[in-house]
């Protein structure tokens, strides 16, 4: 599965490059990264988790637990302003 995959300790990104322009998935990953992650994949391998809340309106990740174990609630609308995009890292595994 997947999610067996994802979950192995030594997922590292073959490259990574800067988002260029907006859509859900660098939304979602402005928020992961917001919340001190990579991605949803090391999200849900350090926080030991199968599913991510999310608005089912939208998909945008709802609410995430940090490092600290405080938690990041996000809109269900889109929250990356576009000069944030170019800060959004994409990692290609």
């Amino acid at each position: 599965s997947l999610s067996g995959v994802m979950a192995k300790a030594d997922i590292n990104p073959k490259s990574i490059h800067a988002a260029k322009k907006w859509s859900a998935d660098v939304e979602n990953l402005y928020r992961f990264q917001q919340a001190g992650y990579r991605d949803e994949a090391e999200y849900k391998q350090v926080r030991q988790v199968d599913t991510v809340e999310r608005w089912p309106e939208t998909g945008f990740v709802k609410k995430l637990q940090r490092r600290d174990n405080t938690f990041n609630y996000y809109d269900k609308q889109r929250e990356c302003e576009d000069k944030e995009i170019h800060k959004v890292k994409v990692y290609v595994y």
